[in-house]
């Protein structure tokens, strides 16, 4: 029996064929799970730190970045003050690397939380590892060290799946189809794309599948929409995913097989909204735009899903910041702060789809601090992502010289109304097919990973 896996930027999904019919996979009580995992970890000593001179060399780094920063915001720092500082920041850095080591230990491994209890759980220990959207990393240049730990956290996602599949439906699952991006999210350009497929291959050969295979998310997402209809015709499909957007040319439905014409991505989605909203409707609580702190310490803390953005995020010092900013971000790099603002933020995002003013709360940074975004608000934040996401779709058209019979949209963003407009816009003369935003793309998986 093979297996279909939705490996997603924001959550993953798995599911099989069973006598024609596709059967999801249960995680607990839902059909798919936050990608998102928590690992306790072990405390060490900090009287075991030591100044090496590869320390001393990152010291001198951080003194350095630090004299910068003050002399962008006018303040004066001795150099005494600047080298206590930037050696407190080392001797926590390395007890950081102190309990990221643990992650190569089964026993730690297999404590591992996932999904939103991982959150849960991680705001209720206040320490450990937090890991969110491995995939959005999986494409990026990355140190030998880190790439392990990504390729780690992969292998134990893929086999927290692999035995939930094989508990539920009673057999070994030893392969798999795996959806991938057309372009997976990248900062070494075409390169990424093959090391993220080699990192998830060796993760799943790890994680105990024999064999697996890939598939584009759209044409897996054009392979369920041929089996919802009837009729033979022209097909675009788009998914709007977490991470990547992904559209796929196809004709579906009928008696034979689908055929997938061609497919067009970029690495983009809704994480790149969610980063908008925040730094546009939350950081300016935090001094974003009114103090001199550097605009990138703003992106920094808003991207949980980039250990070493957060890393450098911890990093830094608000002491010399006015009130109440200053504290605020001294608060903001508490563990556990950065993820509970990026939960509200998506919170924030998805109850904007139903209603036009949205108040998180935000009593985890300062007693009675509050924010109210509007809709108008998500859809400035929404701009960038909505240029690219249009521009994409154009050349979709242009290349395909005609407006299809129908556009068939999935992917969890595709509920928003906003993008949705958008589509129609652009295909005016197609008709407008919604489909299961978050099951359309595994669906397909499944179904190809029965033929």
């Amino acid at each position: 029996m093979k297996l279909g896996i939705d490996f997603g930027t924001s959550n993953s999904a798995a599911a099989v064929v069973i006598d024609g019919k596709v059967v999801p996979i249960q995680f607990g009580q839902a059909e798919q799970f936050r990608t998102t995992v928590y690992f306790p970890e072990v405390m060490r000593d900090p009287n075991d730190f030591e100044l090496t001179p590869a320390l001393e060399h990152d010291l001198a780094r951080l003194v350095d970045a630090a004299a910068r920063d003050a002399r962008a915001a006018g303040q004066e720092r001795t150099p005494d003050a600047l080298r206590r500082e930037a050696l407190r920041v080392v001797r926590r850095q390395w007890m950081e690397e102190q309990m990221r080591a643990p992650l190569s230990s089964t026993t730690l491994l297999q404590n591992a939380v996932y999904g939103d209890d991982a959150l849960e759980a991680y705001f209720e220990e206040n320490e450990g590892n937090l890991v969110q959207s491995p995939k959005s990393m999986l494409g990026y240049n990355l140190h030998p060290r880190a790439r392990q730990t990504i390729a780690g956290i992969a292998t134990h996602i893929l086999e927290h799946i692999r035995l939930t599949a094989s508990r539920q439906l009673d057999t070994p699952i030893r392969t798999a189809t795996l959806g991938r991006p057309v372009q997976f999210r990248s900062s070494i350009g075409e390169a990424g794309n093959a090391q993220a497929l080699d990192i998830l291959h060796g993760a799943a050969i790890a994680a105990g599948f024999d064999s697996i295979d890939f598939l584009e998310e759209p044409a897996a997402a054009a392979m369920h929409y041929h089996a919802e209809s009837p009729q033979e015709h022209d097909a675009v499909v788009v998914d709007i995913g977490g991470g990547t957007t992904d559209v796929a040319h196809a004709r579906v439905g009928g008696g034979q097989a689908p055929t997938i014409h061609r497919a067009w991505g970029i690495a983009r989605g809704g994480t790149d909204i969610d980063l908008a909203l925040s730094l546009g409707g939350y950081m300016p609580l935090f001094g974003r735009g009114i103090t001199r702190v550097p605009a990138h310490h703003y992106v920094e803390a808003a991207m949980v899903q980039d250990m070493t953005r957060q890393r450098d995020f911890r990093q830094h010092t608000y002491r010399d910041v006015d009130a109440p900013f200053g504290p605020r971000l001294t608060a903001l790099q508490d563990t556990g702060n950065t993820a509970r603002l990026y939960r509200e933020v998506e919170r924030c995002k998805i109850a904007l789809s139903s209603v036009n003013r949205h108040d998180s709360a935000l009593d985890f940074i300062e007693r009675g601090l509050q924010v109210q975004i509007d809709a108008a608000r998500l859809e400035t934040a929404a701009g960038g992502y909505l240029g690219e996401l249009t521009a994409l779709l154009e050349q979709v058209r242009s290349d395909i010289g005609h407006d299809p019979a129908a556009v068939f949209l999935t992917g969890g963003m595709s509920r928003a109304g906003y993008l949705q407009q958008a589509v129609a816009n652009t295909f005016p003369g197609s008709t407008l097919v919604r489909g299961n935003p978050s099951f359309g793309v595994v669906h397909g998986l499944a179904l190809a990973a029965a033929n």
